[in-house]
């Protein structure tokens, strides 16, 4: 009775110890693999806000995004089924960097899609304004050198000895005549979190002119603020919860509704995507195939693209023969002539 007690018990063991190597092998296993597809089409309204704007909106303008998981073997198998998905190369997508690396760079991409946006706006409305840096934003690490110190992707760096840096142009200046091994104070925001770190110099080679200076060893940018000279006019982006820079027409176009009487959209839900510059040029985007599903699946009636983007968006449009009206842009005002000649809804 005990040896089949025994027996038993080894393969109740066996079991779990192979059910855990399976689940393991499907489940979390990394693979090499990232899988994209259709994510959302969000409205843009409730992420901007205009200091006594006119909200009246019957419409919606709709963002849209790309959907991208890191593969396990599960997803992979699953993929194979859906007609709107595609695998690629984690490191393609990432171009050297790490997870986190590549996740703050999207979180700049986004802010600087943002200040574009209302300089947009603001230039299309004929309103006055002014740009005032707010902080550096860490959004990558050197390899060689790597910086020596508690420096992270994604910090925010407030101060170093002591003196407020709010652009490269102010923390440049800090570190003139310091040389390569000299310790500095740095003030930095981590997670909304304020700490302060002692970080070592280290040396930076210019590739211009081939002279050596002494650096963080990290990539930043700054982050600032779009101010406009009336307060009355002024932009609030509230939580958009996406990274990158494609929102940058969206968010131009909504933004524009709210500063002029009227509702832009007539009723219609309009969609899109593309960046933005300050001059109103829409550039081109990746993923747009999967944003031209996931704006069709919100049933929206256009959906303006950036032109270079036209002819894949077209075959996806067609493959899945959508009612969504395509319309290819190179500029803000492309798409505002467009939306003036719609009629009420």
């Amino acid at each position: 009775m005990s040896d089949m007690r025994r027996k038993s018990g080894m393969r109740t063991t066996l079991y779990i110890a192979v059910l855990a190597i399976v689940v393991y092998v499907l489940v979390y296993m990394p693979t090499p693999y990232i899988i994209t597809q259709p994510g959302s089409a969000e409205a843009v309204k409730p992420m901007v806000e205009v200091k006594n704007g006119d909200e009246q909106e019957e419409g919606e303008f709709l963002m849209t995004t790309v959907s991208a998981s890191y593969a396990n073997l599960s997803l992979l198998f699953l993929s194979v089924f859906n007609d709107h998905a595609e695998i690629g190369k984690k490191a393609e997508r990432l171009h050297g960097k790490s997870k986190d690396e590549y996740s703050a760079e999207q979180v700049f991409y986004m802010s600087d899609s943002q200040s574009s946006a209302m300089e947009a706006a603001y230039e299309q409305a004929g309103i006055k304004y002014s740009i005032v840096p707010e902080h550096i934003f860490v959004f990558g690490l050197s390899k060689d050198p790597a910086p020596q110190g508690d420096i992270e992707a994604g910090d925010k760096i407030l101060s170093v000895n002591g003196v407020p840096t709010p652009d490269h142009t102010v923390l440049s200046k800090e570190l003139e005549g310091k040389k390569a091994g000299d310790p500095i104070e740095m003030q930095l925001n981590r997670n909304g979190e304020t700490i302060t770190r002692e970080v070592t110099l280290v040396p930076i080679k210019d590739t211009n002119t081939g002279k050596t200076r002494a650096g963080l060893g990290v990539m930043i940018g700054t982050i600032q603020k779009v101010k406009s000279e009336d307060p009355a006019h002024q932009i609030v982006f509230k939580d958009t919860r996406v990274g990158g820079p494609s929102a940058g027409l969206m968010f131009t176009l909504e933004i524009y509704n709210q500063l002029t009487p009227g509702d832009l959209t007539k009723g219609h839900i309009i969609a899109g995507t593309g960046t933005i510059t300050k001059e109103g040029i829409v550039g081109p985007i990746g993923g747009v195939v999967h944003k031209i599903v996931a704006a069709d699946r919100k049933n929206a009636e256009i959906f303006f693209v950036p032109r270079d983007n036209y002819e894949d968006a077209k075959k996806k449009a067609d493959s899945i023969k959508t009612e969504m009206k395509l319309v290819p842009v190179d500029t803000v005002e492309d798409a505002l002539e467009y939306i003036n000649m719609l009629s009420e809804k």
